[in-house]
């Protein structure tokens, strides 16, 4: 017996629409409703990390591994391996890089390995999208980005397909140089967006319908104090916003509530380890909004808090979508794995 495995770079997945965010986003929500239905396999993230503190990771990287299972119209298995050197830009190398393998759920065998780091940027910006579509104000139109790196782009794609009304962004980074590029692209992009590099990011923060953070923060510099009535404040990575972005919040809404906690980096996580939130403080994961056994925003005046993990089942998911098109389309390389 034979087996071979289909190899996609990422030449063959940008071919296979891998870049493609409404895609991207009905993967995205598909997982979501799939793992509040119980249809995945979801064990979390294991992290290998150099150091000892959030302080040292984020100088000297980490490696993720995130299996899962996802059920549905994708039936596939598989893990996602991704890489973390936040001192790459140094060397021209992007911060993160991605291998996704995928496992034939009744054999167990692989079939496909993949390039995954635009999976990665794209699934996250989506799920971004996917929480500005149930949680934003309806007709949000400024917005703030805080961190202008890989992540930035595809947050603001997703938040534009969600939210159109958006008309104002406001860019914030700790480098003036990266906000500055990332405008400048921005602008290119969707010349009827006025955008602006904010330094002071209270006043963007105070104006803003939709703050977004995808930054490599190990302490917060968003201040709830600051957040208006209807606002939405998306936690999308670590340790980016005050205790008090939780407490002022009308909602509390999270992608994974467990893997949130095990993770132990995002801010309601620390909180919770402290005994300062609790379970039943927690108004629902995404996915049971999906299905319509929670309400998401009821009201303009709410201000709701998001936190975003991930999970290695949103990146087979996008995978899996990809690896047919490329299939149908002859892209990749088979390669003999048992001869």
């Amino acid at each position: 017996m034979s087996v071979k495995l289909l190899f996609l770079n990422d030449e063959a997945m940008r071919r296979a629409g891998v870049l493609d965010m409404r895609a991207a986003m009905k993967d995205v929500e598909r997982v979501y409703t799939l793992y509040a239905r119980g249809e995945v396999i979801n064990p979390g993230k294991c992290v290998l990390r150099w150091g000892k503190t959030v302080e040292d990771e984020n100088v000297l990287g980490r490696i993720n591994a995130m299996p899962g299972y996802v059920g549905g119209e994708y039936d596939m298995a598989g893990i996602k391996w991704i890489g973390s050197g936040p001192m790459n830009y140094k060397k021209g190398l992007p911060r993160a890089s991605v291998t996704i393998i995928l496992n034939d759920p009744d054999t167990k065998l692989p079939v496909a390995i993949a390039d995954g780091t635009a999976i990665s940027t794209m699934r996250t910006g989506a799920s971004g999208g996917i929480a500005i579509r149930l949680l934003a104000r309806s007709g949000a139109r400024v917005m703030t980005i805080c961190g202008a790196g890989a992540q930035a782009p595809t947050q603001l794609e997703a938040a534009l397909l969600a939210r159109p009304s958006i008309d104002t962004l406001y860019v914030y980074d700790i480098r003036p140089e990266n906000a500055e590029r990332f405008a400048r692209a921005t602008r290119e992009k969707y010349p009827s967006l006025t955008v602006a590099v904010e330094p002071d990011i209270e006043k963007a923060a105070r104006e803003s319908d939709i703050i977004d953070c995808v930054t490599l923060a190990a302490e917060p510099f968003i201040k709830g104090v600051w957040l208006k009535k209807g606002a939405l404040v998306m936690n999308m990575a670590d340790y980016e916003v005050d205790n008090d972005c939780v407490l002022r919040a009308d909602k509390r809404v999270v992608d994974y509530w467990e893997n949130v906690k095990h993770r132990m980096i995002s801010t309601i996580a620390l909180m919770w380890r402290d005994g300062l939130f609790r379970d039943e403080d927690l108004h629902a994961e995404i996915g049971s909004i999906l299905c319509g056994e929670k309400p998401g925003r009821e009201n303009d005046e709410e201000i709701i808090y998001f936190n975003a993990v991930g999970a290695g089942i949103m990146d087979i998911a996008v995978a899996t979508r990809c690896c047919k098109a490329a299939k149908a389309a002859g892209l990749g390389i088979e390669l003999p794995f048992w001869e």
